[in-house]
C-alpha cells in the first residue's frame, strides 16, 4: 500500500436506496396515509423535496409546507399509519439492488465489520434485511429511532461510527480513528446529497451510487459510481489508496 493511504476496515451503508429499492415503497406507504388528508403528491414531488428525510422530518416538511397545522396527536398518527402500511406493502415483496446481496456478502467473508446508517425506521430495516436473509451481515444498525436530528445532521453517522468501535474494539488499534477527528478507513455508500453531507460532517469517506439522483447531483460524495453493483471489495480498497484522504468533520449547520 503506498505510503499516505490508507485500508478499507469498514463500510457504513445507507439503507433505503442503496440496498434495497424501497423509495417507490415508502412513496406508496405515505400516500395511502397522506391522500385522505389531501396531502398526496407525486412521485417526482417527493424525490425532489422528501427523499433523504426520516419520516418524522418528511411528515413535518409536506404539513409544513402545504400550510397545514400539524398537532401532536395528529403527527404520531400519520408516523404510526405510515409504518403499518409499509410493513404491509414489504410483506408482498422487496427486491434488492442488482449486487447488493454479493457485496454485503463479499465484504463480510473478508472479516470487514458493517454498519447500517440509515432514516428509516429500525422494525422496517430489520424486516427487510431479515427477508433478504443478511440481517446477520450487519453488526449495528442505527435508525431514525437512535438519533434526535436525522440526517443531513451528522448525528447518524457518528453513531453508526461508534457503534463500530464499541462493537469492534480493534478498530480503535488500526489507525481507524486517526489523529484527529476524521476516522480513517470506513466507507460510507450512500444515494442522495442529503446523506452524503450528513456522512461528510461526520468526517467520512463517502461513495455515492447512482440509484435515487443522477451522479451530476452527487458531486459532494468522494468517489461515485452508476450502481452498487460497480461495486467490490478491491474497488472500494482501491479507491481509498487513490484519493486523497477523507477531510475533517465539516462544522454541523
Amino acid at each position: 500500500m503506498p505510503t499516505g493511504t490508507v485500508d478499507l476496515k469498514a463500510v457504513i451503508f445507507d439503507f433505503d436506496g442503496v440496498l434495497v429499492d424501497s423509495e417507490p415503497l415508502h412513496y406508496r406507504a405515505f400516500c395511502d396515509v397522506l391522500a385522505p388528508l389531501g396531502l398526496a403528491h407525486s412521485y417526482e414531488v417527493y424525490l425532489e423535496r422528501y427523499i433523504g428525510f426520516d419520516d418524522r422530518d418528511a411528515v413535518r416538511a409536506i404539513f409544513q409546507d402545504a400550510g397545514r397545522p400539524l398537532s401532536a396527536d395528529l403527527f404520531e398518527h400519520v408516523l404510526r399509519a405510515k409504518e403499518a402500511a409499509f410493513q404491509r406493502i414489504v410483506s408482498q415483496g422487496v427486491v434488492p439492488f442488482a449486487g447488493a446481496e454479493e457485496l454485503v456478502q463479499e465484504l463480510r467473508e473478508a472479516g470487514l465489520p458493517l454498519a447500517i446508517a440509515s432514516g428509516a425506521k429500525a422494525e422496517e430495516i430489520r424486516l427487510i434485511l431479515n427477508t433478504l436473509n443478511i440481517l446477520h451481515a450487519f453488526s449495528v444498525i442505527v435508525s431514525a429511532d437512535d438519533v434526535q436530528a436525522g440526517k443531513p445532521h451528522p448525528e447518524t453517522y457518528q453513531r453508526a461510527l461508534k457503534g463500530l468501535y464499541d462493537a469492534h474494539p480493534a478498530l480503535l488499534h488500526e489507525g481507524v480513528a486517526g489523529n484527529g477527528a476524521s476516522p480513517r478507513g470506513v466507507v460510507v455508500i450512500e444515494d442522495t446529497p442529503t446523506g452524503i453531507q450528513a456522512a461528510r460532517s461526520a468526517g467520512l469517506f463517502v461513495v455515492a451510487v447512482g440509484h435515487t439522483y443522477p451522479l451530476a447531483d452527487l458531486l459532494q460524495a468522494h468517489w461515485a459510481v452508476p450502481r452498487l453493483a460497480d461495486l467490490s471489495l478491491d474497488r472500494l480498497r482501491h479507491v481509498l489508496q487513490t484519493l486523497e484522504r477523507p477531510s475533517a468533520p465539516e462544522p454541523d449547520a
